[in-house]
């Protein structure tokens, strides 16, 4: 039974999204995230209690203003973050009411879930965007503060549930430009044919002011975006096409 009173802290809504999944997206951010990405534009998601809280019957409402577009450009409602899975059983209530209005749904998210609330989720859910900040488990702690092991579980469940995967893998200097980790990640994603894509996201500062806004550290100050050379390397990398199914 769908619970439309279901209340959850929504940090902002764009209503015309074009990158985040297929078609014209209404994207919603949720608030809260249990990670401290050194590179994170929207350090002002990580507390939970921030934003505005919304039912499921209110946000519907509000998406369904939107649905000829979205109908017309084979788009749907994507939920990003923050973490969205930091507020998982509100995640999928909202998800399940998408669904039963004919709403293609997609998640954008880090996979830091535990298995039974990833599963709830994905019950719901067309396609996963997943953001593997590095497949290195060093590099990934330093750069997240948390463990890779749950990332890697949720694309593994992905796969085991017949989801559609984009990933995505942000290219900074110094800290994800490792060539090595980069191919070891190309051989990782191999097996995995429900991944429908991979796509470098080149490092930008433009979340910078918010960390100076909120009083905190940015340790990134002083590093530049990746070069041409170096993007196309990584790309070329990750690039890979998958082994055919035909005989």
């Amino acid at each position: 039974m769908l619970d439309m009173n279901k209340a959850g802290h929504v940090h902002s809504i764009d209503t015309c999204g074009m990158v985040d999944g297929p078609g014209i997206r209404y994207l919603l951010f949720l608030s809260g995230c249990p990670l401290r990405c050194k590179y994170c534009h929207n350090p002002d998601t990580w507390e939970r209690t921030s934003g505005k809280i919304m039912t499921v019957g209110e946000i519907l409402t509000d998406i369904k203003r939107y649905k000829s577009y979205m109908k017309f450009s084979g788009g749907g409602v994507t939920v990003s973050g923050g973490e969205p899975l930091a507020q998982a059983v509100f995640l999928e209530a909202l998800l399940r009411a998408c669904k039963d209005s004919g709403f293609h749904t997609a998640v954008d998210t880090s996979g830091y879930a535990s298995r039974v609330n990833a599963g709830r989720v994905l019950a719901h859910t067309d396609l996963v965007l997943l953001d593997i900040k590095s497949i290195n488990p060093e590099t990934y702690k330093n750069l997240t503060g948390v463990p890779i092991d749950r990332t890697l579980r949720m694309l593994e469940l992905c796969h085991k549930l017949g989801r559609k995967v984009w990933v995505r893998y942000v290219l900074v200097p110094g800290l994800t430009d490792d060539i090595n980790d980069i191919q070891h990640l190309a051989e990782y994603l191999k097996p995995y044919d429900n991944i429908e894509r991979i796509d470098v996201v080149p490092f930008h500062k433009v979340g910078e002011y918010k960390w100076q806004d909120l009083g905190l550290d940015y340790d990134l100050a002083d590093t530049q975006p990746p070069s041409q050379e170096l993007l196309e390397l990584a790309i070329s990398i990750l690039s890979y096409q998958k082994p055919s199914s035909q005989p």
